[in-house]
């Protein structure tokens, strides 16, 4: 538990995408800005997620892997400097005489005149399977996202889901893995139709193993090295699968966690701004990207990086209210030092 202390222009809550690019729109104002993330790394969803997932609507990129997105932005934010705290989440938020002051879960302090939530979806993490002694696997053998799908080389996995996530990692896996295990619990998927008629493909070309109807049961192995996965049909009969890797895909808890208690004005856990100034009902806290709601939203990364232009010029004006801010391009301007 840390009790360190800091002062900066702007703490900036979440280093997804639209967070990491706050952090480079208010440096571009001269703003400091600490970041405050629950991950150990920054990225969000991208590098927890979806890392060698291509995007295709970032302007300038007709196609980038989300880590790719994420390591140049965290590269163009650099040059001003941001102080990252990962690993942690605000736990509390509480005014002071001319801001705010959030502590994290480790007992970091921070004050700040002003305050962006760029927290995406809120708090997340896995549906986890009711199996037995699942938790002496995880990080080991069990996994609930892929970050590199090396680490699946020549291994024998089982996919767990019948979703998007599920059948996208199926496609991808069987390229790289020595046998891929499809569980699922009937044989029709939520997944793309198109993405479904090449897994199934693929399992009428014995390139992987469909096995329907099925459902996880128990695991098999010690020392957190799993060596068979045992399934179960909803009548009881049972199928060991030797396998390396556990992969299930049961989708996301997700939730708001403790900014449901900031006294926020809400719209169906999504936060109400002005779309002019990304401002909240709080005065001095400033909201952008998917967690945010007003007329005509758009849950797109694009519109996320916008919302981060217009909350750090008007969070500006609070820091600084007796300098006006001269508006320059940046092509003029440049990079400004800090």
């Amino acid at each position: 538990m840390s009790n360190s202390r800091h002062t900066t222009d702007v703490i900036v809550i979440g280093a997804g995408p639209v967070g990491l690019f706050a952090v480079f729109e208010c440096g571009m104002v001269r703003l400091r800005c600490h970041v405050v993330d629950a991950l150990d790394a920054v990225g969000g969803q991208c590098t927890a997620l979806y890392p060698e997932k291509p995007i295709y609507d970032i302007p300038g990129y007709p196609r980038i892997n989300a880590a790719d997105l994420v390591h140049n932005l965290q590269a163009q934010a650099a040059p001003f400097h941001p102080v990252y705290h990962l690993g942690q989440r605000v736990e509390r938020l509480e005014r002071t005489a001319d801001g705010w002051r959030a502590t994290t879960s480790r007992g970091v302090e921070i004050e700040a005149k002003a305050v962006i939530v760029a927290a995406g979806v809120g708090a997340f993490g896995p549906n986890r399977p009711p199996l037995a002694g699942i938790e002496a696997y995880e990080g080991r053998s069990v996994f609930y996202y892929v970050t590199r799908r090396e680490d699946f080389r020549d291994k024998r996995v089982v996919i767990a889901g019948g979703g998007d996530s599920a059948v996208d990692w199926v496609l991808s896996l069987q390229e790289v893995a020595a046998r891929v295990m499809v569980v699922h619990r009937r044989a029709r998927f939520r997944a793309a139709p198109e993405s479904e008629a090449r897994l199934k493909a693929l399992a009428a070309a014995g390139s992987i193993d469909l096995v329907v109807p099925y459902q996880l049961h128990a695991l098999e192995g010690q020392g957190g090295k799993l060596d068979a996965v045992i399934v179960a049909t909803l009548d009881g009969e049972t199928r060991r699968l030797e396998a390396d890797a556990l992969l299930p895909f049961f989708g996301l808890s997700m939730e708001l966690g403790p900014i449901a208690t900031w006294d926020l004005d809400l719209d169906r856990d999504l936060i109400v701004v002005d779309p002019a100034t990304c401002a909240t009902s709080a005065d001095g806290i400033y909201a952008i990207g998917d967690i945010v709601s007003y007329p005509g939203k758009l849950k797109l990364i694009l519109c996320g990086f916008s919302e981060a232009a217009m909350a750090a010029r008007a969070i500006y004006a609070r820091v600084h209210p007796q300098t006006p801010l001269h508006f320059e391009y940046s092509t003029t301007s440049g990079v400004p030092n800090l």
